[in-house]
Order: structure tokens, then C-alpha cells, then sequence
């Protein structure tokens, strides 16, 4: 799809929403795939309580955070967590700790970090953190510095299991970050099976993944059971899905067909209308699950 299509697709999504009602959502019963948007791709257009408003418009039901709520006071807290709950939003994942797990050095900083993270985690009533590696650490072997991942991530996903909190990873690309550990889904799940705890998975991001190894349904039909969380942008560019080169028609039938049935989160600058835009690509994304092959 070009961005002509695109947008004649929006325009077609405005006017069916017209005449279906404010937030419509005829093929819900296709799926319980549930949708959110990462507000940091939305705050050059708005502020924050604003861009909820947006996410809430389009038709969605999450929204996750990169750390503003390390800037909340208390009012800001019962403030934003009661507009939530009248645009019925939920906060479904958040990121926000700077501490690697990488890092053969900063366990105590890591789990210093992670016990706070989960504090506000459950203050915010968000189930799922977020976590990056840290940096490559070129003193030492990949392998060791992989079983450094491994060592530090057993006490994360210990702590977490304590708190009825789940924990993804997050694979970062080389292109977009050269000095971080860990780059692709493909190791991240080798560290999670080693792991081997139901409250640490992988973040799969298409974008980060698609802009340097590709391969994306293979190594999302063969690791299934620890994905849990997706991520969608499309290259270049990260714009919406059609924009790009990544096929996410089949990248959601692929996702139904596997039953996933966690969130689908939107990161991506929209380049249209944000509400049409995002509106549109979650609808795309349930004619996909609607159509899976069976």
C-alpha cells in the first residue's frame, strides 16, 4: 500500500465511522486482540492528557509509557488515572528503568531500579514493564556478556513473579542504537527459554527487527509461547503499517492464527489525521484477524 492508498483508506474509515457511530467496532467478535499506542509517538502533536484523548478516539484501549510518570506528583496521579478510567484506557505496559541487564556490573542497580519501576507499575495498575539491555560491554566475551543477560534477568523475573508483574525485553536495533546489547528477538528469546520463568518474554517490535535481520514470521511462528508484547511501525520511516516494506496483513494473520492475544501496540509517527490514522490501522489489523487463513 503507498501513501495514496493509505490515505483513501483513511478516508473510506472516516466516512464508515460516520455512519456506524462514534466508536463503532463491527469486528470485534473477530478477535480479542486488544490495541494501545506508545504516547511518545504522539507528543509532537499534543500533550499527554490530550494524546489519550486521541488513542481513546481511534478506538483503543491501552496506552504505554517511556517514564512521564517519573515526573507525576500524587494529584497528577489521581488526576490522569481518573481520566483514564472515563476514556476507558488502561495503561498496559510501561518502560522507564535505565538500568541494563546487561551489564556484568550493575545488578544491584538494576534491581534497585526495578523494585521503584514496579512501585509506580502498580500504583498506574499497568501489568507489564519494559526493559532495555544496556549497553554492548566490549571488555568481555558476547558470551559472557550473555549469561550476564541470563544471571540478571533470573532475579528480574524472581521480583517480578513476587509482584503479579509481567516483564518483556525489548530488542533494540543496531541502526538505531550501535552500542546496545541486545539487537534482535533471535538472542532474546534464547535468553528467556534459559531463564524459563512465564513472567519474563520478549517484546517483539517489527520495526527494530524488519530494519536489520527481517525474517519476521519465521522466527515469530517458531517462538510463540514467549512473545509478549508486539510492537508496529513500519520501514522506512517509521510510519504506519502500509507505508513501508513490511507486510502486516500477514504479519496479523500470522498472530491470529497463533493466538496471540495480548496487546497490539501502535509505535508510529502517523502521517495523516492521528485519530484517522491510527483508526485506520487498527481496523486494518482486525480485517487481517477477521481473514487469518485457516
Amino acid at each position: 500500500m503507498n501513501r495514496r492508498e493509505f490515505s483513501q483508506l483513511l478516508t473510506a474509515t472516516a466516512l464508515g465511522h460516520s455512519f456506524l457511530g462514534a466508536d463503532a467496532q463491527p469486528m470485534k467478535a473477530a478477535s480479542e486482540v486488544r490495541f494501545s499506542v506508545m504516547l511518545w509517538t504522539l507528543e509532537k502533536i499534543a500533550p499527554l492528557e490530550r494524546c489519550m484523548e486521541l488513542v481513546a478516539a481511534a478506538g483503543y484501549q491501552g496506552v504505554e509509557l517511556v517514564g512521564e510518570f517519573q515526573r507525576w506528583s500524587p494529584e497528577d496521579v489521581r488526576r490522569i488515572r481518573a481520566r483514564m478510567r472515563s476514556l476507558g484506557l488502561v495503561f498496559d505496559s510501561m518502560s522507564g528503568v535505565a538500568a541494563g541487564f546487561a551489564d556484568p556490573n550493575g545488578t544491584a542497580e538494576l534491581m534497585r531500579q526495578m523494585t521503584a519501576q514496579i512501585a509506580a507499575a502498580k500504583q498506574l495498575e499497568c501489568p507489564q514493564v519494559i526493559l532495555l539491555s544496556g549497553k554492548r560491554d566490549d571488555a568481555i566475551s558476547r558470551k559472557e556478556q550473555h549469561q550476564t543477560c541470563i544471571e540478571n534477568l533470573k532475579r528480574v523475573a524472581e521480583l517480578a513473579a513476587r509482584n503479579d508483574i509481567q516483564v518483556v525485553i525489548e530488542p533494540i536495533d543496531p541502526l538505531e542504537n550501535p552500542t546496545i546489547y541486545l539487537t534482535t528477538v533471535s538472542e532474546g528469546f534464547e535468553i528467556v527459554r534459559a531463564v524459563g520463568s512465564p513472567n519474563l518474554k520478549v517484546l517483539y517490535d517489527f520495526y527494530h527487527e524488519q530494519r536489520a535481520y527481517g525474517d519476521l514470521l519465521d522466527k515469530l511462528e517458531n517462538n510463540m509461547e514467549w512473545v509478549g508484547l508486539v510492537h508496529v511501525a513500519d520501514v522506512p520511516g517509521r510510519h504506519e503499517p502500509g507505508t513501508g516494506e513490511i507486510d502486516f496483513t500477514n504479519i496479523y494473520r500470522k498472530l491470529a492464527e497463533l493466538k496471540y492475544n495480548k496487546f497490539v501496540a501502535m509505535e508510529y509517527y502517523p502521517t495523516a489525521d492521528p485519530v484517522e490514522s491510527l483508526r485506520a490501522s487498527r481496523l486494518a489489523a482486525l480485517e487481517a484477524w477477521r481473514t487469518k487463513a485457516v
